[in-house]
């Protein structure tokens, strides 16, 4: 018999499916991406279907300053037309001083808009942020450093990871999780990008090692991450699509590596946040700055599980 694997996928990533050999488990199909190819041609629109899942993703924004509330505006203005009632961050969510203060003027005055809409903001931590945080209501953590936000009506699962603080339980929680969740989309959300082409932090290596093989195992089709503060879009991983989300406050003009070579587009001269519908086994997005260009787009098609068959051993 044959077994069904994939060639983009190496042994790596067959070992740790596999376990110690103790027979194969269901593996995945890699998530696919169709994007343009440059930004002088046209976007591919998200096509704001009626029952689809719409949110979006927002890093790296506390600073109180003229590029977050430039930002915020440009969001309540997309929320015109494309009526998402969720953003998920990735972490840095406040800078500086975190006093009540800071929170109304870092937070609450420049996303009022989206607030008083009934827009919800799940969290993250960054290294920048408190630990209390978790206690802010309008962060929605519900007290925990790392949890899971399932999609009403979807099958969608986001996988909110606390990469600051790690440690084996957290690791143990994810994996439970990871395992018992039969979502169709399992989303990981979490603050340092496990790849980047970032000159100032890039990749968490350790955080890769980690999480990698949970995400592969797991069937994770996408991870969205913060840190370095711009947008980039990797190529896929593993058959996993990976985004540095972190520019949607503070801005690294520049500090885009274009010859590390896992960038499939990569914006590094204004801030942004990311735009995203789920509808079936599709994944829009756009990637918006905050003067409203679409500066990159693309639909990503989710991992689809293939049952492996057991590989015969030689006859006698």
């Amino acid at each position: 018999m044959k077994m069904r694997w994939l060639k983009t996928v190496p042994l790596l990533a067959f070992l740790v499916a596999c376990g110690c050999g103790a027979g194969l488990p269901v593996v995945s199909d890699p998530a696919t991406v169709e994007a343009s190819r440059s930004p002088a041609e046209a976007p591919i629109h998200l096509p704001n279907a009626k029952d689809s899942f719409k949110f979006v993703v927002l890093g790296d924004f506390g600073t109180g300053g003229t590029g977050q509330y430039e930002t915020a505006a440009e969001m309540a203005r997309f929320r015109e037309k494309f009526k998402f009632d969720t953003v998920v961050t990735v972490g840095d969510n406040i800078y500086g001083g975190q006093t009540p203060r800071d929170f109304t003027k870092k937070f609450e005055t420049p996303y009022k808009p989206l607030l008083d809409a009934g827009v919800k903001f799940y969290a993250t931590l960054g290294n920048h942020d408190s630990r209390e945080q978790r206690y802010y209501e309008l962060f929605n953590m519900n007290g925990e450093y790392y949890y899971t936000l399932k999609a009403p009506d979807h099958s969608v699962r986001f996988f909110m990871i606390d990469s600051t603080y790690r440690t084996p339980e957290e690791i143990v929680w994810l994996e439970k999780e990871l395992k018992g969740s039969d979502d169709d989309w399992k989303i990981g959300v979490f603050h340092h990008p496990l790849y980047s082409s970032g000159g100032r932090h890039g990749p968490d290596v350790k955080l890769r090692k980690t999480l990698e093989p949970l995400f592969v195992t797991y069937n994770v089709s996408v991870a969205f991450a913060g840190h370095d503060h711009f947008y980039e879009r990797i190529k896929p991983q593993l058959g996993i699509m990976y985004f540095v989300v972190g520019s949607g406050g503070q801005l690294a003009a520049g500090d885009i590596n274009r010859n590390s070579g896992i960038t499939a587009r990569g914006f590094d001269t204004d801030n942004v946040f990311l735009a995203v519908e789920i509808a079936g086994d599709k994944m829009y997005f756009n990637a918006v700055a905050r003067d409203g260009r679409i500066v990159d787009s693309g639909i990503i098609e989710r991992r689809l599980p293939a049952v492996a068959e057991a590989v015969s051993a030689p006859g006698p």
